[in-house]
């Protein structure tokens, strides 16, 4: 097991830290500080580091609607990826998921990242929907933890 260190997003180092990996990684939705701060409000945010070095980052959100489904997503920065910092900060999501109320669990790839879409498929998730938000040319791929 690595020496990862993953934290709650809470103050404004790690907002800006979980920003940073989500647009380098997300660059047709980049968030601005203030969205990222808002997803903090209804989603648990997570950040990733080896000693003091930023790996990666993650978002849990947490089951709505009278339904038993989160969505879990893992991101690792590409000098960070085939280390298994991904497996771990998945694993975490999916234990705070589930403390949450989760039954069910759902992922969200950028069709443009084939390693995230690989690591999906490798741990057992299923792509059920692909879409296009408004503006964008890349799908999103909705998987499904089979």
């Amino acid at each position: 097991m690595s020496k990862l260190r993953i934290e709650q997003v809470g103050g404004e180092a790690a907002v800006e830290d979980w920003q940073h990996v989500h647009n380098l990684i997300i660059p047709t939705g980049p968030l601005s500080l203030d969205d990222v701060r808002e997803r903090v409000r209804r989603n648990r945010l997570d950040v990733a580091y080896l000693g003091d070095v930023l790996v990666g980052c993650s978002t849990v959100r947490p089951p709505a609607d009278d339904t038993s489904t989160a969505t879990v997503i893992a991101r690792v920065l590409p000098a960070h990826r085939g280390q298994g910092f991904g497996g771990e900060i998945y694993a975490e999501g999916l234990v705070q998921a589930r403390k949450l109320g989760a039954e069910v669990i759902e992922t969200i790839v950028l069709a443009s990242n084939p390693d995230g879409l690989r690591f999906a498929l490798a741990h057992g998730f299923v792509e059920f929907e692909r879409y296009v938000l408004p503006g964008d040319t890349i799908a999103y791929i909705t998987l499904r933890l089979s």
